[in-house]
């Protein structure tokens, strides 16, 4: 069994207890949060850009409750801290986590700044701990899929890959989300997501030239950018979350290979993933088994079980992810095509 302690009790909180409540072996040992806010385990007025099911209310009876930091940190019955704490506090907690012996998971974007990810980077060498940034996408079915036949080459190269991460503003979270100095705006804790998935399929970039523009964080609350990728596929994303209120949240892609076209849009239910292969008709994709919370959070807890550390997203490739990010943000301000620094 691996004791889970959770700090921040938002969103992310209550997707990530769901998650765990569906995995054997992993127990729920303890809360904190400064603010007190949800510590009694009632999660029923907490919502996000996606539905992830009835209203949650944790049974507290054997979970501890902390409202000091230090205290839980110091808890020698934890074995994973699950940070779910705005992007700001994440190089402490993470640092501190790790320093104290714990395994590590980390929502994204794993920090603001690349130098603040090498932090946590380096805190982990030597660390008796693994720490794995919660990078959803990778392990949603879905995508999972894509990959898989992206490098299998399933239906020969791609020519060309769309995606697109668009919603309203979040209801929840604003004070963080809406500064855009430590959140990044919508660009580095939305988009951030196909970022990533982007250099996970076809490498990292070498250059992006990006536009976008504020809206509600003073950072880029909106971005459309197009990647330069080994192989030479043109490869674009746009995200954002600076849609009229009432919009709700869409995720999509569209990816042209040389054999096939592979289409995804989130609006479409049961029949979201849709394949046009060459000398079949169009069919619908079903990708049987639990979300990409339930996956990701699987794949580390059975890291952890066998003594290796994760594979399938490490702090490496979250800072890469950063690095890409933080190139589209100096696009967009300059208005010029901008190489990615690794450096």
């Amino acid at each position: 069994m691996i004791n889970v302690g959770i700090v921040g009790l938002g969103f992310m909180a209550a997707t990530h207890l769901r998650a765990y409540q569906q995995i054997p072996g992993a127990r729920i040992a303890a809360l904190c949060n400064p603010s007190g806010r949800n510590l009694d385990g009632d999660f029923s007025k907490v919502s996000g850009n996606i539905d992830t099911g009835a209203p949650l209310r944790l049974d507290m009876k054997d979970v501890r409750a902390y409202r000091d930091l230090d205290a839980f940190l110091a808890d020698d019955a934890i074995d994973l801290i699950d940070i779910c704490t705005p992007t700001a506090s994440h190089v402490e907690l993470a640092t501190r986590a790790l320093r104290a012996g714990r395994h590590v998971l980390c929502e994204k974007p794993l920090t603001r700044t690349v130098a603040d990810g090498r932090a946590i980077a380096s805190a982990l060498e030597g660390a008796r701990g693994f720490c794995m940034p919660a990078m959803c996408l990778r392990f949603w079915p879905e995508w999972a899929w894509l990959r898989q036949a992206i490098v299998e080459e399933r239906f020969g190269r791609v020519l060309g890959a769309r995606f697109r991460r668009v919603a309203e503003p979040p209801a929840w979270g604003q004070k963080y989300f809406f500064d855009g100095k430590t959140s990044g705006g919508a660009l580095f804790d939305l988009h951030v997501h196909d970022t990533d998935f982007v250099q996970y399929c076809f490498g990292v970039p070498t250059h992006v030239y990006a536009a976008g523009y504020a809206k509600l964080s003073g950072a880029i609350d909106h971005v459309t950018t197009q990647y330069t990728v080994p192989g030479g596929a043109a490869v674009v994303a746009e995200g954002g979350w600076a849609m009229t209120p009432g919009f709700g949240f869409n995720m999509s892609y569209t990816v042209n290979f040389e054999r096939a076209t592979a289409d995804y849009d989130i609006a479409r239910g049961e029949e979201a993933l849709k394949l046009f292969a060459e000398g079949r008709g169009p069919e619908v994709v079903r990708c049987e088994g639990p979300d990409g919370y339930v996956r990701e959070l699987k794949h580390l807890l059975e890291s952890i079980e066998k003594g290796v550390a994760p594979t399938v997203v490490t702090v490496a490739d979250a800072i890469r992810s950063i690095a890409i990010c933080e190139a589209e943000e100096r696009s967009v301000r300059s208005g010029d095509k901008q190489a990615v620094n690794l450096d």
